[in-house]
């Protein structure tokens, strides 16, 4: 079991990243709430991991709170929820805004997320509401990229790279494109990514 990882952040690549530790280098796939306030590339970073094993692949899922981790295996224990759905969960959602909408029974909220149906928000409140413990929202506000001294990526390509990175979450191809495409037409100045994938995942949720 993989429970932590320490290193220097090499790449970084909506949702992904690659983690150098003393010359192993991990790939690791995060939610956009751990995205956004990842640290420049060059810088090291530490991350809460959660280890999948599965006939045809080894994924490793990060996270910059262990509550998000927790509140993550939480919510894959849940029937029709694997671990590419809870990514899009908190990814569209804060830890905090899913618990609030688990206690609330806020159907409406979850169905609006990619891979949650009707029938899955409806156990997803009910298999989980009772098992969510404050210590899962308890992680102090991140600080933005700006004041954190982090900086956007200004890619070749964002339009590209942001629709990528909502495809990669579970959004359809067509719906990303134009998620994206909106954000991009109300962004002032340079496009970068994030700020691409945060205004577009806005738009859909």
């Amino acid at each position: 079991m993989i429970g932590r990882i320490i290193g220097e952040l090499l790449e970084k690549q909506a949702p992904d990243v690659l983690v150098n530790v003393h010359g192993l280098c991990y790939e690791i796939t995060v939610p956009m709430t751990t995205y956004y306030d990842l640290p420049e590339a060059g810088q090291v970073v530490q991350l809460s991991t959660h280890f999948v094993v599965r006939e045809d692949a080894q994924l490793l899922f990060g996270f910059l709170h262990e509550s998000d981790r927790n509140l993550f295996r939480l919510l894959i224990k849940v029937s029709g929820i694997g671990p590419k759905v809870g990514l899009a969960i908190l990814s569209g959602m804060t830890a905090s805004e899913v618990v609030k909408c688990i206690r609330q029974g806020d159907k409406a909220a979850l169905v609006r997320l990619p891979g949650i149906g009707a029938k899955t928000a409806e156990r997803l409140i009910m298999e989980t509401r009772d098992k969510l413990t404050d210590d899962m929202i308890a992680a102090p506000a991140l600080p933005s990229a700006k004041d954190s001294g982090a900086e956007n990526t200004l890619a070749d390509d964002p339009i590209s790279e942001a629709e990528a990175a909502l495809e990669a979450l579970g959004y359809k191809k067509a719906e990303a494109a134009r998620a994206v495409a909106k954000a991009a037409a109300n962004t002032d100045g340079a496009l970068c990514v994030e700020d691409l994938i945060r205004a577009a995942l806005r738009r859909l949720f």
